[in-house]
Order: structure tokens, then sequence, then C-alpha cells
């Protein structure tokens, strides 16, 4: 099994004849997949998604892969193909496309759908190329087979490339539900046949590589939700991602039989909802769908509301109801169904909002004590049943964090695959497909991209560790006007904190310091108002530091007298 090593050097020039696979996101966290395919001097990118921040990123909004490698050749790029319509899939798109228009944009039809919606947001009118399962379409040197695959978003597709270099099999985000809502199976019959033909680097999803045995399927959770729906006293209120079209027309089939009118809440809710069933994704019943001041109209015990933020996402609905800062307000009696996972991560964001719903008096539903949700990817019995199937030469695992990849790799060898052939990498790690052997051969930059507000990279590490500190320390400014003939203090320096714990008197202790900072400068003949900024902010941060055990940020301001 080849493992990323902390050394690698850029890549050389790719063999003639050979094809090259980089990660430019997804590899090592879930989110921000994105990967790139080379071949005869030509570029297929396979989905462009984004990631949300961490607790550690304060102020970012998400995080998109890093273009830098492909900046220089974004004429080579033949075509984006997405995989299918979740954000951490195609929420990068509108990104890249502001680099370069007319890339055509590949995608099923609720996939492109949901795109466009968020490109209009961004100004920006695709070239969309719509495709189904079935259909191969060629794109510069790159054949593209599209196949169906089962996932929490109905229309997902793996994509088979086939190029002079060999046959590669990228599954997207996948699982293999026996009895999907929607009747539309992961077709294990093209994934044979593709492995008949000779698979020679197989991509798989690794989200849930840890997981034993084989995820349920979403019809096992038709019982819950129905009875949720049938014995609560009140209202019920249901959150679930924006995206999952199944599990939201298994809330509207039970509202249906238990008599309950529904009301969508929610922006990308009611855009995503509309869109669905505009196309035939999402069947409501005539009349059951209406609009929240209707249901003031109504006894509580006959509605329902669905509604976005089951991941404690602060300005989601779900939250702001727990802090009654909602025109809708809980009540004792209410039920509120968590129709979702937990993203790790945000765990006590969402235990924070359960305590929050349950303080007012509210019935909370969710996975920890009922089953009302199941995940969207294949578990360890399903991978392994994908790599007998497809037997493949070279296996890649994506998607995932370093344990899930290992795990991942791990069940490929198990079933046989040569341990050198499995190829673990990281976002950036450049992988070569030679002669129908994969091996790492070099690294691209791959850092992390911060969208912050409208500005796009202007965020650095540096930038998010000052807005950590200015969270935890606090900040002091020190305004310092020296005279220009002796280098002294012309008059006693000003403090301007916030977030500092002090009061005038706490500073009284830092004038000596600056004045033996000013004069150490001026023996040394430093006149320069930026190097003795620098001087001044060291020498404040160390007292600070000596004095209150606190590092905060110190801003010095010299003003020349």
């Amino acid at each position: 099994m080849s493992h990323p090593h902390p050394g690698l050097k850029p890549p050389p020039p790719l063999p003639e004849g050979g094809l090259r696979v980089v990660a430019l996101g997804g590899l090592g966290e879930i989110g921000r997949n994105m990967t790139v395919f080379e071949h005869a001097g030509k570029l297929l990118v396979v989905d462009c998604g984004v990631l949300f921040p961490e607790e550690t990123q304060p102020g970012v909004d998400v995080i998109l892969p890093d273009f830098t490698s492909i900046r220089d050749r974004l004429d080579d790029i033949v075509a984006v193909v997405l995989t299918h319509g979740h954000e951490d899939h195609i929420g990068g798109v509108p990104y890249l496309l502001r680099e370069r228009r007319d890339i055509p944009v590949v995608g099923s039809k609720l996939t492109l759908a949901f795109l466009e919606a968020k490109l209009k947001e961004h100004r920006i009118q695709p070239r969309a190329v719509r495709v189904k399962e079935g259909e191969r379409r060629r794109f510069g040197p790159f054949d593209c087979e599209f196949v169906a695959v089962n996932h929490s978003i109905p229309d997902g597709l793996a994509v088979a490339i086939r190029t002079a270099a060999g046959l590669v099999l990228h599954t997207g985000d996948f699982k293999m539900d026996q009895f999907p809502l929607d009747d539309r199976i992961t077709d294990l019959r093209a994934f044979a046949r593709l492995g008949e033909e000779g698979v020679d680097l197989f991509l798989t999803d690794s989200t849930n590589a840890e997981v034993p045995g084989f995820t349920t399927s979403e019809r096992e959770l038709n019982p819950a939700i129905e009875q949720v729906m049938r014995t609560s006293p009140r209202r019920v209120i249901v959150s679930s991602f924006a995206s999952h079209v199944h599990r939201i027309q298994q809330v509207l089939d039970a509202a249906q039989q238990n008599g309950r009118k529904v009301a969508f809440v929610g922006r990308s809710m009611v855009r995503n909802m509309g869109i669905a069933r505009e196309l035939g994704y999402l069947t409501v019943p005539p009349g059951l769908v209406v609009e929240t001041k209707e249901l003031e109209k109504l006894p509580d015990h006959r509605i329902a509301l669905v509604c976005t933020g089951s991941q404690g996402e602060p300005m989601a609905a779900l939250s702001r109801m727990a802090n009654r800062d909602h025109m809708i307000r809980i009540g004792e009696g209410d039920t509120v169904l968590l129709a979702s996972s937990l993203i790790p991560g945000n765990e006590s964001a969402i235990y924070r909002v359960i305590n929050g719903l349950t303080r007012w008096g509210a019935n909370v539903v969710h996975k920890g004590n009922a089953k009302v949700h199941v995940s969207g990817h294949a578990s360890a019995g399903e991978l392994v049943y994908c790599y007998n199937i497809v037997k493949p030469r070279n296996v890649m695992p994506v998607h995932g964090e370093w344990k899930h990849l290992r795990a991942n790799a791990d069940l490929a060898i198990r079933t046989g695959v040569d341990p050198d052939r499995v190829v673990i990498a990281e976002d950036g790690v450049v992988v070569d497909l030679v002669d129908g052997r994969a091996s790492i051969t070099g690294k691209v930059p791959a850092g992390y991209v911060y969208v912050d507000g409208m500005t796009v990279g202007g965020a650095t590490e540096a930038s998010l560790k000052d807005r950590r500190t200015l969270a935890e320390e606090g900040v002091v400014t020190v305004v310092a006007i020296v005279d220009a003939d002796t280098g002294a203090l012309a008059e006693p320096p000003d403090f301007l904190a916030r977030g500092f714990v002090h009061d005038q008197a706490t500073f009284e202790a830092a004038v000596p310091v600056i004045e033996k900072a000013l004069a150490t400068a001026a023996d040394e003949g430093i006149g320069d108002a930026h190097q003795l900024e620098q001087l001044i902010a060291r020498a404040v941060a160390n007292w600070a530091f000596r004095a209150y055990r606190r590092k905060p940020l110190i801003i010095p301001v010299i003003i020349d007298a």
C-alpha cells in the first residue's frame, strides 16, 4: 500500500499515453470533493465542491479546493462532470466558472437544476450538458459512460472514464439500497460489465468504510416517521437537509396519511423542493403543501413543518426556534423530528439545539432514539461486494478522512487487490496510471482557499490565527508619540483595549517597558517607524504574557512629534 510522503516534489511531466489523477479536495476530509484527470494534454474535472468551516475558522463561509495547479491550464479543461447535487460536490463550481465561464458542466437533470439555481445567485449561465445513466459521451480524449448509483439525493451517477491509458471507474458518493424509494438502484450489472472489460483504476467512496455490514434501506424509516405524524399531540416540525428529496417525500406521504398539512420553511428548502417538484422527483398530493400563514387557521394536530437546520447551523430555522428568535414558537406538546445524520464535528452544536428545543417542552425525535435516519454511503459490506464484482487492477480510496481511506484500502486488500496497487493519497498528491500500474509521483499545492463574504482566498491561515487570538485573548492598541530627535516618548502612551480584561492602571507597568525598548532603538540608531512599531509590539506582548499570562493581539501606532 503506497503512502504519501511529506517530502514529495512537484511531479515530472506525464509519460506519453499515461493518465494522471490528482484530488484537489475530498481526501483527508469530508467535503470539497474535486478530482482532476489529465490525459493527452487535456484535463477532465470530476466534481467541484465546498467544505464547511470548523469553529477554528471564524468568519469563513465555505472552503474551496485550491485551483493553483490548474489555473494556467484552464483552457485545457474539456468538462466538469458532476456526480450528484450535494454542496460538497457542486458548491465550488461557481468559483471555477468565474475563472473560465464556458467550461462545459456535465450532470444529470436534478444535479444541473440545483447547480443552475446556485449559479443564478452568481449571475453565471453555465454551458450545461445533461446526461443520464446508460449514456456515453466524449469530452476530448476522455470517453465517459454514466452509471446509475443510489445516494441520499436523487439522480446520482458514477462515471466510467475510458482513455488510451486504461479504464477508470469513479463511484461518486453511493450506497446500495436494494429498495430505494424511487426504485433506481445502483447499477451493479454495469459495474460487473465494466469489471469484465477490465477496470484499471477504481476510485471508491470511503465515507462509511469503517461501518460493518450493509446500510439500512430508506424504506425502513417509514414506520418511525409515520408514527411521529400519527401520535404527536400538536405540531410536527421536521428538519432535514434541503437536498434529501426522498426523506422529504416520506414526510409528505406520512403527513398526508395522517391528515396534516405541510409548509416548507427556509429559503434553500423552499427553492430545492420547488425544483424537485417541477422536475417530477417529488410527488406532492394536491392541497397538501400550503404557505406558512395558512397554518394559522389550522388546529395544531393538523400541522407539519419541514425546515433546514439539522446540523445545528446557527442561522438555520431550527437553531432560531431553540433560541426563541423565530416566528415559530416551540411549545409543550410539539414534536421535532431530526431526520438527518450528525456531520462529524457538529455534534455539540446539534446537542445544544436539541437541549434548547426540549427546554421549551418539545419532544425531540432523532437517530439516537428512533429509526429516522440512514446514511447515504456504502458500508463495508457493500464496498467489498463492489470490489469482488469489479475486480479492479488498482484502487484509490476517495471521499473521506484518513481513517476512512485507510479502512477502505484494507477492504480492497482483503478482497485480493495487490497491496502495492492500493494507493492512499492526500489532497494534492499526484497518482499516475502508466502501463496499467498506479503509483504516487509527486505533489501539487492543494491548500485551503477560504471564502469570506465576497472575498475569495483573501483570508489566510495567518489572518484566521489573528481572529482566533482576537476571540480568545483580545486586542491592545498602543499609541506612542515619539520625539523625532531623541527617539524618546514625547508624552505618556495611550492604551486602547478590547476583550483584554483591564483598567487604566493595568497598563502603567507597561510604560517603562516601552521606554526601554525605545532607548535600545535609539542606541542602535533605529529610527524607522515600522521597525519601532515591531519593537514596541514585541515588548508589550512579552510584558502582557509575563504579567497576565495572556497573549493579546498588539497593534502599535507611532506618531512622530
